[in-house]
């Protein structure tokens, strides 16, 4: 009976060891024998990237998300378009804005040189995204704590590239800077992530800057703002032309920290579907938590961005790895 009892222990152990169905297929450690100076090639051409320009930490982490919302994380997003194949860089949420796709060009060059044909370009995403996070400065509190989760994650490999691309889904799929509470929850959970997955995951816009034609409605038409910020941001962004004008999401766009959500509670919000989530709705709480806590906003963070990249990964014999990432091999 003892060795019986111990088998199912042993068993029943080994069962809930086992990954979810939706991320069977991939693993930290997937190329650790066929690449395994994977992770320092991307580490090494990040750390160059956002050395000269450190808004592209923010510009790479955009791009990840807006691969991993239209039919999953598969580099479909980085497709140029052809006679036969409508990208999805001309989609509206992509359209002048997406940028970085030359980095990771970059990247996918270093690592084919290092193993050829091995590494996907929707790997490659994934990592770029988690490095421009950590080499972004976080609050100078936080240092203290080498460990805290939050800083960094692991992010688990072996996807593939699409062979296709839909403009048609990124038009319909990647939430708008105008969307309302509601709108945004809906579009989180047919993704299966959840409210909270979705107000945390908005926490990337604590870096970066966005164009006037995003937050005009805003600092023009909506009532719950500051009107000290609105002014502020009229200045750089006229009721018309200036679309291309930048201003910073969030007050320390150059910090990976939680003044986001401060800003929120602020009425300081820059897009009105940021503001939505600070607005007499289910999202005040969680944004009230974060404001009052960075180390939590960044601990979640990292947990909601490994399940963002388990959004639908093409494994196995789907997809290919391609040798260009702007076309199909």
């Amino acid at each position: 009976m003892a060795s019986l009892a111990k088998f199912l222990v042993v068993t029943l152990l080994a069962v809930s060891l086992l990954p979810s169905p939706a991320t069977a297929q991939l693993s930290a450690n997937f190329y650790s024998t066929s690449c395994p100076n994977l992770l320092t090639i991307v580490r090494n051409a990040m750390t160059q990237a956002v050395n000269n320009e450190a808004r592209m930490a923010a510009s790479i982490l955009r791009l990840f998300f807006h691969d991993c919302f239209v039919n999953g994380c598969d580099a479909s997003i980085l497709l140029d378009d052809t006679a036969t194949l409508t990208g999805e860089k001309n989609a509206g949420p992509n359209r002048n804005s997406a940028r970085g796709f030359q980095v990771i060009d970059t990247i996918k060059t270093r690592v084919d040189a290092a193993c050829n044909a091995t590494v996907s370009c929707a790997d490659i995403l994934a990592l770029a995204a988690r490095d421009g996070v950590v080499l972004v400065p976080k609050h100078l509190s936080l240092h203290r704590d080498k460990q805290l989760g939050g800083q960094t994650w692991t992010v688990p490999l072996g996807r593939r590239d699409a062979r296709t691309a839909s403009q048609s889904a990124a038009n319909s799929q990647i939430p708008g800077p105008s969307s309302s509470l509601a709108t945004l929850v809906n579009m989180f959970s047919n993704k299966g992530l959840s409210a909270r997955d979705m107000t945390v995951l908005s926490g990337a816009h604590t870096i970066g800057q966005a164009r006037c034609t995003t937050f005009r409605q805003r600092i023009y038409n909506d009532t719950n703002i500051n009107a000290a910020f609105a002014t502020t941001r009229r200045r750089n962004c006229p009721s018309t032309g200036g679309d291309g004008n930048l201003a910073p999401i969030d007050s320390t766009p150059a910090r990976f920290d939680n003044s986001y959500y401060r800003d929120l509670v602020a009425r300081r919000g820059l897009f009105h579907s940021d503001q939505e989530l600070f607005n007499g709705g289910s999202q005040d709480a969680a944004v009230t938590g974060y404001s009052n806590n960075g180390a939590s906003f960044l601990r979640d963070f990292a947990a909601a961005m490994v399940r963002l990249g388990n959004l639908s990964p093409l494994t196995g014999r789907n997809g290919e790895v391609r040798r260009n990432c702007r076309r199909i091999n």
